[in-house]
């Protein structure tokens, strides 16, 4: 089957529970969106679909064969932070991942092999409104600069899934807009699958065709590490009712709040 399947996953970390019970399909082509709140897994989920994390239960399937344990050019990922090397030139950041695929021991290609790198390189930069700047290094670049430049990093591999962990977040607001329409556009004529943390539901709701949301619905307050997070809503953002349900925004407003263990005696001031 086409797409990525999640098969009963659970996740921890020592003898802390992070994930559980984690099932999903999700065909090839989605854009989907990931929200809850902080410390509820969504990054470490994240790092399960790159391979920097095994499950400690289940399996992860990406068109019907298990997810290789390690990442791979099948996958691309953007973090907040400015993935970008700043000893290298604009164009040599992108070009340096084909260098290192296809010449693994030197790390440099030679003729006509050279001359297709540079022509890919250069026409991911096209696409991300880079292309003026290819000789610049990253410190010469605004962030939001910097982050297309991550981007066609993680593109220029041709990945079929790509990653993002809250990419726009460091943005100011103006940037951001710019940033949101450059990723549709390239998840619409690249037909990627794409995941997307973000701590803002808005924006969630604005760039997915499916926001998954992320919460602990067993909470000891006693003991807030007791279990792990799951998927709590599944929402396909085509249908209005996903806009509109004022039930629901009330749930996912307290969804992405984090809970708190209550006060223990000693934190209240003794009174004789």
């Amino acid at each position: 089957m086409s797409g990525l399947d999640v098969n009963g996953l659970w996740l921890r970390y020592g003898a802390t529970p992070v994930l559980e019970r984690i099932e999903l399909h999700v065909p090839a082509g989605e854009l989907v969106t990931i929200v809850g709140a902080s410390g509820c897994g969504k990054t470490s989920f994240l790092r399960l679909l790159l391979g920097e994390l095994k499950p400690t239960r289940g399996q992860i399937l990406l068109d019907g064969k298990l997810l290789a344990a390690e990442p791979g050019r099948e996958r691309g990922v953007v973090f907040q932070r400015y993935s970008v090397y700043p000893h290298l030139t604009v164009l040599g950041n992108v070009l340096l991942g084909l260098e290192l695929d296809r010449a693994r021991f030197t790390g440099h290609l030679f003729g006509r092999t050279r001359r297709v790198a540079l022509s890919r390189a250069r026409a991911m930069l096209e696409a991300v409104g880079l292309a003026d700047d290819e000789a610049k290094y990253p410190a010469a670049l605004s962030g939001g600069m910097r982050q297309r430049l991550a981007i066609a990093q993680a593109l220029v591999m041709e990945p079929a899934i790509l990653l993002l962990d809250e990419p726009f977040g460091a943005l100011d607001p103006g940037t951001r807009k710019d940033m949101h329409a450059l990723l549709t556009a390239l998840w619409q004529r690249l037909g990627l699958t794409v995941f997307m943390v973000t701590h803002d539901l808005h924006e969630g709701f604005a760039l997915g065709t499916r926001l998954l949301v992320f919460d602990k619905p067993r909470w000891d307050p006693q003991d807030p590490t007791a279990y792990g997070a799951t998927i709590t809503y599944d929402l396909p953002l085509r249908s209005p009712e996903a806009h509109t349900s004022p039930e629901l925004a009330a749930a996912l407003a307290s969804a992405m709040r984090p809970r708190r263990a209550p006060a223990s005696v000693s934190q209240f001031p003794h009174h004789p």
